[in-house]
């Protein structure tokens, strides 16, 4: 668990990363101290606008330190996310962040093991591959039947393929850092 000191710093970072990524291109942060910042970690970093989904990128695995991590996937989450125009200078007047540092991937042989609110989901089956965070179904009032249906239809399968026996499910928990748990990180 990350301090609210070092989720301050991160939101700051992911923040500064997208108004530099945006305006300027690449980014790189200051170096950081912290023992925690500098762990190897995946994350995601979420963007939201007026309420609404506006990137979202992630990696499970990093070959960085954290702080670097969450600069790069910020600025991807505002630029590179296929499902999005890349983020304008006119984006960046009024957006909020949510980070999510993951455990580790736990590959489950029983569904039963999913908490609802506790864990995210991956799926892959074949080259097909899905992700949906922990978050995602408590903000959407999914049942673990959803949860299970909704992150096959985000890995491009059909509803029903985490029950094919070639079809390989992970759970995942994460810390949850938004703007709104620490709104002084970038005032």
């Amino acid at each position: 668990m990350l301090s609210s000191s070092d989720a301050s710093i991160l939101l700051e970072i992911a923040r500064d990363a997208i108004v530099h990524g945006v305006n300027n291109g690449d980014y790189a942060p200051a170096p950081r101290e912290e023992k925690a910042l500098n762990e190897r970690s995946g994350c995601f970093v979420t963007i939201k606008q007026h309420g609404r989904l506006r990137g979202c990128i992630g990696n499970f695995q990093s070959q960085q330190p954290l702080y670097r991590e969450v600069a790069q996937i910020a600025v991807a989450s505002a630029t590179q996310d296929p499902r999005f125009a890349p983020m304008t200078a006119e984006d960046l007047k009024d957006f909020s962040l949510e980070i999510t540092v993951l455990s580790p991937l736990e590959k489950i042989l029983d569904t039963d093991q999913i908490e609802i609110g506790r864990h995210g989901i991956y799926i892959e089956k074949g080259f097909r591959r899905g992700v949906l965070l922990p978050q995602v179904a408590t903000e959407q009032g999914w049942d673990k039947l959803t949860f299970l249906q909704q992150t096959c239809l985000k890995a491009g399968l059909p509803t029903d393929a985490w029950q094919a026996p070639d079809a390989e499910i992970y759970i995942f928990s994460g810390q949850i850092i938004s703007e709104k748990s620490y709104p002084d990180s970038y005032l």
